[in-house]
């Protein structure tokens, strides 16, 4: 399986995306926001996903709008039922190692409206993240350059855990994030379930991977 990453945590004073309440119009919208149909073929993704339980490699998906789909393949109109404006197609698996690495080698052609990939990673509490930046004497671990030792780097008033550091720390937990962009779209749509007790309710918001979904992005530019 993949090495699992750590991506950044939600804000939490940002509102849960998933409440009607916070379907806002596009134009000038917050930075959580999410576009339903979008935010809803994550979802699906990510349900469909969990079906096969955890402990799973990444799984990348393309996007295609449904009503192009059906003009090129209506044959396909009895099994699409009821599908959304987009319709998830899995992809190759992703090769092993550097995820970063993996996706800045994906061009899509112009029919995949968007894509969506799923991933396990390590989540931390805030308070771990400050524990392990802080030295025995309560000052800052990081060393002139902007780095501390074990890799853990300082930028300003954020601290990057590494992918080792986390898996290896006492209050981590383990989580499926799904996230999705949409070609010549901004932002995207995301979703994490946290493994255990709380999985049946996932947090929700395209503030929860900002860095992923612009890596993902960038697997539509020219």
């Amino acid at each position: 399986m993949a090495p699992k990453d750590v991506f950044d945590q939600p804000d939490p004073s940002s509102p849960d995306a998933a409440d009607p309440a916070y379907v806002v119009p596009p134009g000038n919208t917050p930075y959580w926001w999410e576009d339903p149909d979008l935010a809803a073929a994550v979802a699906e993704v990510e349900e469909f996903v969990g079906t096969a339980g955890w402990d799973s490699a990444p799984q990348m998906f393309a996007l295609v709008r449904t009503a192009d789909l059906l003009d090129a393949q209506p044959e396909l109109a009895t099994t699409l039922g009821d599908a959304g404006t987009f319709t998830p197609i899995a992809q190759e698996v992703l090769p092993p190692g550097n995820l970063s690495e993996a996706l800045s080698t994906i061009s899509w052609p112009d029919e995949v409206a968007g894509c969506v990939l799923v991933q396990e990673i390590v989540v931390l509490p805030p308070s771990a993240v400050q524990r392990v930046d802080e030295s025995p004497d309560g000052t800052s671990g990081g060393s002139p350059d902007g780095t501390s030792g074990g890799g853990t780097s300082r930028k300003g008033n954020d601290v990057e855990i590494t992918a080792e550091e986390a898996a290896a720390h006492p209050d981590r937990a383990e989580a499926r994030l799904a996230a999705g962009v949409l070609r010549g779209s901004k932002g995207g749509a995301a979703l994490l379930r946290v493994r255990g007790k709380d999985d049946a309710t996932p947090l929700r918001g395209a503030d929860l991977a900002p860095n992923l979904l612009d890596a993902l992005q960038a697997t539509f530019d020219d």
